[in-house]
């Protein structure tokens, strides 16, 4: 991969917002976070967040990491700007905690290796 210096900035608010929506999570049992409201938006905007920044990563950057679910994360970050009225809270923790920690590591291996230089 060669993303641009954008990109690599992209790339590493995507790891630290993935990493701080995955603490929201993970010690959490599902029915406690449910009842809880402030934590639930903090997820919806820290999730919102990553989408962001994963909308700004450039094609060619994308192209470079193809194992990551750029249309997904990108297409959450929609759903929870616009769409927050439907927003289902119980698969937004679920998705976080099965499917961040992988993204995690995806980003990790990429910038930590130095492969984003």
């Amino acid at each position: 991969m060669s993303p641009d210096d954008s990109d690599v900035a992209h790339l590493w608010d995507m790891l630290e917002t993935a990493r701080e929506a995955l603490d929201y999570v993970a010690h959490e049992h599902e029915k406690t976070y449910l009842r809880d409201r402030m934590r639930q938006r903090a997820l919806e905007r820290t999730i919102e967040v990553l989408g962001e920044a994963a909308g700004r990563v450039s094609e060619a950057g994308r192209r470079g990491l193809p194992g990551v679910d750029w249309r997904r994360i990108i297409g959450q970050r929609i759903v929870l700007a616009h769409r927050y009225s439907k927003i289902d809270h119980a698969l937004l923790y679920k998705t976080t905690r099965e499917s961040v920690p992988a993204l995690i590591d995806q980003l990790v291996a990429l910038l930590e290796t130095g492969d984003s230089q």
